[in-house]
């Protein structure tokens, strides 16, 4: 067994991204670090490496535990990547109407109001 993978591979083979071209991609635009410096999808990775892959405008952190080339079923995958991402707490809702939508009533209102913490009783 190799000592090390590509990067994009791996991303692809524990099941961050769909395909391996969205892997590469993300590497392409700078959405990957390896142990802080930005990652091209033909880097190597090597097990205990920390990888901090950028998805929806969040960052995972992930340390690599086993190597794989090919994509292997979601509990092999899930032992291959450790996942060391730190709990983000809710982000509370924003009362948001649609542009248009006229007038809110009585009800709707005070629906907003509780949202916005506002609440009287």
């Amino acid at each position: 067994m190799a000592d090390a993978v590509r990067v994009d591979s791996w991303l692809w083979a524990v099941r961050v991204y769909k395909t391996r071209s969205a892997a590469t991609t993300a590497c392409r635009a700078g959405h990957v670090r390896v142990n802080g410096e930005k990652a091209k999808a033909a880097q190597q990775v090597r097990v205990g490496d920390e990888l901090r892959v950028r998805i929806a405008g969040f960052d995972r952190i992930l340390a690599v535990r086993q190597l794989l080339t090919k994509r292997v079923g979601a509990p092999q995958a899930a032992l291959a990547a450790e996942d060391r991402t730190p709990v983000r707490e809710p982000v509370a809702k924003l009362a948001v109407r649609d542009r248009g939508a006229g007038r809110p009533t009585k009800r709707e209102r005070r629906d907003i109001e509780r949202l916005r913490g506002r609440d009287d009783r």
